[in-house]
């Protein structure tokens, strides 16, 4: 298909310097706090764009194809980065589509599952409109097995790391926040970890960020003994901070890992950290 201009509106005022990364097209920077990217495309360029502004975390509003092409509104997330699927040895990990919300609720919905969650939710309606909420999706990875079937789905969120404002547009997207719910079904096989490992790969190799986070209640057992087996280190330990739907305020656990660590670890190891 031959090349066309677009108008992409997205949610923030973007730096200049993103223009490089968003395929050279030009940002003008709305005073509603909206920016507007322009330039001509064909679609797999376009589809490079839109898989940019996912890497950055920005909220896509609107693209529009201008005249002659009829305008178009998407009210959509940006499809999934250039990379996805990401497959290991047993495993292929995709961004989410509005279709993964009957697989997910599946074992969602379960009182153990549940217990750790953020969310909890009395009807499958209720479930689809926060799982189909377009910030919600863009940072949703599915985790299947070479047979499709599928067994979790993680978060992968990538935000500006804290500067000052000064350098802010240095820490831009330097960050990323993990976080994953496996169906206990498929528990005890070291698949979490297979799958956590390769998000770790993906952020550090190919998105090139400074540092990974993810954080948990201290009675997750499960959950930060998987981080400190990949090689990722307790920073805080928070008490009674968080208020928990038993009634009980609990304890919380914050990782992190950094580039440079994970790059010496693998070396250290050969490959998967184990601790």
């Amino acid at each position: 298909m031959s090349a066309r201009p677009y108008e992409v509106k997205v949610a923030g005022h973007l730096d200049d310097h993103w223009s490089g990364w968003l395929g050279g097209f030009t940002i003008d920077r709305r005073p509603n706090g909206t920016s507007t990217l322009s330039g001509t495309a064909d679609q797999a360029r376009l589809h490079g764009v839109l898989a940019g502004l996912r890497d950055v975390g920005v909220e896509l509003i609107a693209l529009q194809a201008i005249e002659p092409v009829d305008s178009v509104e998407v009210a959509a997330p940006a499809p999934a980065a250039v990379g996805w699927p990401l497959r290991t040895r047993r495993l292929m990990l995709r961004a989410a589509t509005c279709d993964d919300a009957e697989g997910t609720w599946a074992y969602r919905r379960l009182p153990d599952v549940n217990e750790w969650l953020t969310g909890t939710f009395d009807t499958y309606d209720d479930y689809v409109t926060q799982f189909t909420d377009p910030d919600r999706l863009a940072a949703t990875v599915i985790v299947e097995r070479h047979d499709a079937t599928l067994i979790g789905d993680f978060m992968l969120r990538r935000q500006d790391a804290w500067a000052q404002s000064d350098v802010a547009a240095r820490a831009a997207a330097q960050e990323v926040e993990l976080g994953w719910v496996l169906d206990p079904a498929h528990a005890g096989h070291g698949y979490a970890t297979e799958a956590v490992e390769e998000l770790l790969r993906h952020s550090f190799e190919e998105l090139c960020v400074h540092r990974v986070v993810a954080s948990c209640f201290t009675a997750n057992v499960t959950s930060w003994r998987l981080m400190e087996r990949l090689g990722m280190r307790r920073e805080a330990h928070t008490r009674r901070d968080a208020f928990h739907r038993s009634g009980q305020w609990l304890d919380s656990f914050g990782y992190a890992l950094l580039a440079d660590e994970w790059r010496r670890d693998r070396t250290d190891s050969g490959g998967l950290t184990s601790r």
